[in-house]
């Protein structure tokens, strides 16, 4: 779980560590919708090339990053399986009751493996390059034209930010945990499912109450700094656009254009 990146930042000195967050954020919701425009083996491998590329400007290590995938691997892997055998068409090697094996499924289920994996490698590469208060400052931004229909977008990006800042310190916490009760006897890697489970149970009760007290010293917190939520607050963080984000956008757009190019019909 230490290894899990949501929410956590690696400092770092590259091209995208310079860039706007918010630059950042909707380069990322682009490129998720972009890749469900890849239909074929060639789009696949263009989406492939795009997220490497990506993965490298970081300058990072990969070992990183696969150490980020690596948590969800199963998730991506148990996905492509359904797909795999309860997907029918094209040529049938094999079938038995409602399982299938054909042409289709195949390529069905490699293709929703690579969707899946290139949308969590740049939402890694954003999270691990942005700091999370940035990623708050860039979620607000985005949400601003809601203000006109009065939705309270300075408290949902506060919420966002508080939830993106303590994902790891949570995952730290379970970590902490689980040590302490392992000293203790307790085995969460042998038995099957159910067994595990039962395990795992006895986290939940000290997790949630640490969760509490860390929400209450916190809420505590901000009343005696006389936080108000948006009456009179400024930015100590002034967001300001630059050529390194032009050529973000671009970059991607030259995605979306090569997607619609080689998409087939």
């Amino acid at each position: 779980m230490s290894k899990i990146l949501i929410g956590r930042y690696v400092a770092g000195d590259s091209i995208i560590y310079r860039m706007d967050p918010r630059g950042k954020l909707l380069a990322t919701i682009l490129f998720i919708l972009f890749v469900f425009l890849a239909n074929n083996p060639v789009s696949y491998v263009i989406v492939t090339i795009f997220s490497f590329v990506a993965v490298a400007a970081t300058k990072l290590k990969p070992k990183i990053f696969w150490d980020g995938v690596k948590p969800l691997i199963w998730l991506i892997l148990f996905t492509s399986f359904l797909q795999l055998f309860f997907t029918v068409g094209g040529t049938v090697y094999w079938q038995w009751t409602i399982f299938a094996l054909s042409s289709y499924g195949i390529t069905n289920a490699v293709f929703i493996f690579i969707r899946f994996t290139v949308i969590i490698l740049i939402s890694t590469v954003m999270t691990v390059t942005t700091k999370p208060l940035e990623i708050a400052d860039a979620i607000e931004w985005l949400l601003k034209p809601l203000k006109i229909v009065r939705v309270p977008v300075d408290k949902i990006a506060l919420v966002m930010s508080i939830a993106l800042r303590f994902v790891p310190t949570l995952f730290d916490e379970t970590l902490k945990i689980m040590n302490a009760q392992r000293s203790r006897g307790a085995d969460f890697n042998n038995g099957g499912l159910i067994t595990r489970a039962k395990a795992i149970t006895p986290l939940l009760v000290p997790l949630f109450i640490n969760s509490l007290e860390t929400a209450i010293d916190l809420s505590t917190a901000m009343e005696s700094r006389g936080y108000r939520g948006d009456q009179g607050r400024t930015k100590f963080r002034v967001l300001r656009w630059s050529y390194l984000d032009l050529i973000n956008l671009a970059y991607f757009i030259l995605l979306l254009i090569l997607l619609l190019v080689f998409r087939t019909h």
